[in-house]
Formats: C-alpha cells, structure tokens, sequence
C-alpha cells in the first residue's frame, strides 16, 4: 500500500533501559542512581536522526530524566520538538492511588514546564497503565492542567490494555485521550503504534498497517518506541525470564535502519500539532 500524505504522530517515551516496567523486580529504584546511563546518548542518535529527515516529534519524558539531564531536554526543545510527561518515576498509574498519582504527575509537569519555558500539554502513562479500574485518572490529569493524553491500548496484552475502548481520539471530560494506534482486522484490534511489536513483525507488515489506517480508516497514526531501543550496546540484565528477554532485545539491532524506513516512508510530527488543532 503506497504511503499517504497524513499527518501521523511520532512519539518518543523518554526513559532508560532500567526503568522498564518489566525490569522493575530485578532492579530497585535505589540503584536507579548508580546504574549506567544511556539515555542522553540516545536522545541525542535520535535528534540527528529526526533532524536528517526534516522531522519533529514528541518526547513524553520522565521526571526523574530531565532533573538529571536538563541540557537534554533543552536541546529537545529547542530543536522544535514537543515536550510532554510521562510521569516523574515510571510508575504506572495502575499501582498508584489516586493521590499519589496527582502528584506525580504534577511535579513532572512543573519540572518539565521550567526547563521547556512553556506549558507541557500532554501526558502518556508509563506502559499504557491506564484502563477501566483508574479512569479516576482522568480526573486527575484535567485538573493538573493537561489538555491530552495517549495512555490507553485498545488491545488486550498481559500488562495493560483496554480492547473496548475507542480507537479514536476523543473526549473524557475536557481531556482528549488520543490512544496508541491499532488496526481492526477479522474482528478484533491489532497493535500498530511500534514499540516491541514494531520490532518483532517485519516492517513490510508495520507500513501496511500504518497506510491502511491512514488510507482506509483515514485516521492519524500514533507511532511510540523508547531510546533504548536503538540502543544494542545496552547492558544485559540478569535473571530475567526468557519472555521478558525476548520482548526487551528482539531486533533491538535493527531498530534503527527500520526507523529510518518509516520516517522516509510517511509524514510525521508532533502530538499537538496533529491532534489538538482537530479538535
């Protein structure tokens, strides 16, 4: 299927390796400080990368990222991209009450707004953690002064998703919840938006997908991976399970030159400017 002039989104979920949710058991936050770092030399693969093909995307960052890395962010920033939350900690919002998520995602927002010098409208959960028992979060979100959110999967998956819930952008209250892109096909949701399904399917699978979306379902895409992911040289955590390595390191080697594929083969750009000049 020939790729199609919309706009689709690209979407960067600022973190580094070992504050994956999967790797949450076999690395506590107290070595978070000592472990290595590799996010910055990411970021910055990724900014040439984006900058070779003329694109701007958004970065949904985390907190405890920009406190430690504030020129990264600033170069974000200024090379024209968008600066979003992805929550302080990366902790999902499914494990937090409803307090402790309000500040979590306030403090984000405030550290984020001084380094970019203007208001963060956007929010994405940390692993899609938001579904039908904490839509509370919601509530949460619009009163800490964000406009929009890309938190929920409408697909069913061992660790998040919400099958039933709109493919589309739209409203909950005054927020627009903008969800992870999926395809329906023979009744059901196929994931489409990257991450590791990106890099387990051949990409021939992914541009079909993406251009059906766009030519039949004539919608925008939302297409998210991690700056770990292009990352090969990563360190190798131990002990653990064999479903989690796979999903961590499959085809981490060929994410890049597979990036560059998809930035060259549709039109991409920010969240907000695909999304909220819609609605």
């Amino acid at each position: 299927m020939p790729s199609s002039p919309t706009a689709n989104a690209l979407t960067i979920d600022v973190e580094d390796y070992f504050q994956v949710s999967a790797f949450a058991p076999h690395i506590p936050r107290s070595e978070w400080p000592i472990r290595e770092c590799r996010v910055e030399r990411n970021v910055d693969c990724i900014l040439g990368m984006l900058d070779e093909h003329n694109t701007k995307a958004t970065f949904f960052t985390l907190g405890w990222i920009a406190e430690r890395y504030p020129e990264l962010i600033k170069r974000i920033v200024a090379n024209g991209h968008e600066l979003a939350s992805h929550g302080y900690g990366h902790e999902r919002a499914s494990d937090q009450t409803p307090q402790s998520f309000f500040s979590d995602i306030q403090v984000a927002k405030l550290i984020l707004e001084d380094l970019a010098g203007y208001e963060v409208k956007g929010y994405r959960a940390p692993s899609f953690s938001i579904g039908e028992q904490n839509l509370w979060a919601f509530e949460c979100l619009e009163r800490a002064g964000y406009q929009y959110s890309s938190s929920i999967y409408p697909i069913k998956h061992d660790h998040y998703g919400m099958p039933n819930a709109p493919r589309h952008a739209h409203k909950i209250g005054q927020l627009l919840e903008i969800p992870a892109t999926t395809l329906r096909f023979l009744n059901r949701n196929w994931p489409a938006s990257g991450g590791g399904y990106f890099r387990l399917m051949p990409y021939e699978m992914s541009r079909w997908m993406i251009g059906r979306i766009n030519n039949v379902d004539k919608l925008s895409a939302v297409f998210y991976f991690h700056p770990w992911e292009i990352d090969s040289e990563q360190p190798r955590i131990a002990g653990i399970s064999r479903k989690t390595r796979f999903r961590h390191y499959v085809n981490i080697d060929r994410m890049e030159q597979r990036l560059h594929r998809l930035l060259g083969d549709f039109s991409w750009g920010r969240m907000d400017d695909t999304f909220l000049g819609q609605n």
